[in-house]
């Protein structure tokens, strides 16, 4: 599958009836099991329907640093992009990508 990041938006967990997807590099990820934190109310909510990559990356909960952009990261912020990388691959199955 693959969505827009319009169409991502649908999936923020304000519809019951629909997952709640991420996108962390251009992969989308259906973390509905993680629903208390990426829900309506969650900690991570912010996140829900959108490319999370930059704001993973500076560990950052500023709605402007939720873009898919990696321009200006350090060789650190890279890392820990890396790590949250793999821990949602290990947690939440990949369901699509992001299209241009």
């Amino acid at each position: 599958m693959e969505l827009t990041l319009d169409q991502l938006k649908q999936y923020d967990g304000t519809d019951p009836s629909k997952p709640i997807y991420i996108s962390v590099k251009g992969r989308i990820f259906d973390v509905t099991t993680g629903k208390s934190f990426y829900g309506p109310g969650g900690s991570y909510a912010l996140f829900a329907g959108k490319d999370a990559t930059r704001a993973l990356a500076k560990m950052s909960k500023n709605d402007e640093d939720v873009i898919g952009s990696l321009d200006g990261l350090t060789e650190k912020e890279l890392g820990v992009l890396a790590d949250w990388e793999k821990k949602f691959e290990a947690k939440y199955p990949i369901v699509g990508s992001l299209s241009a």
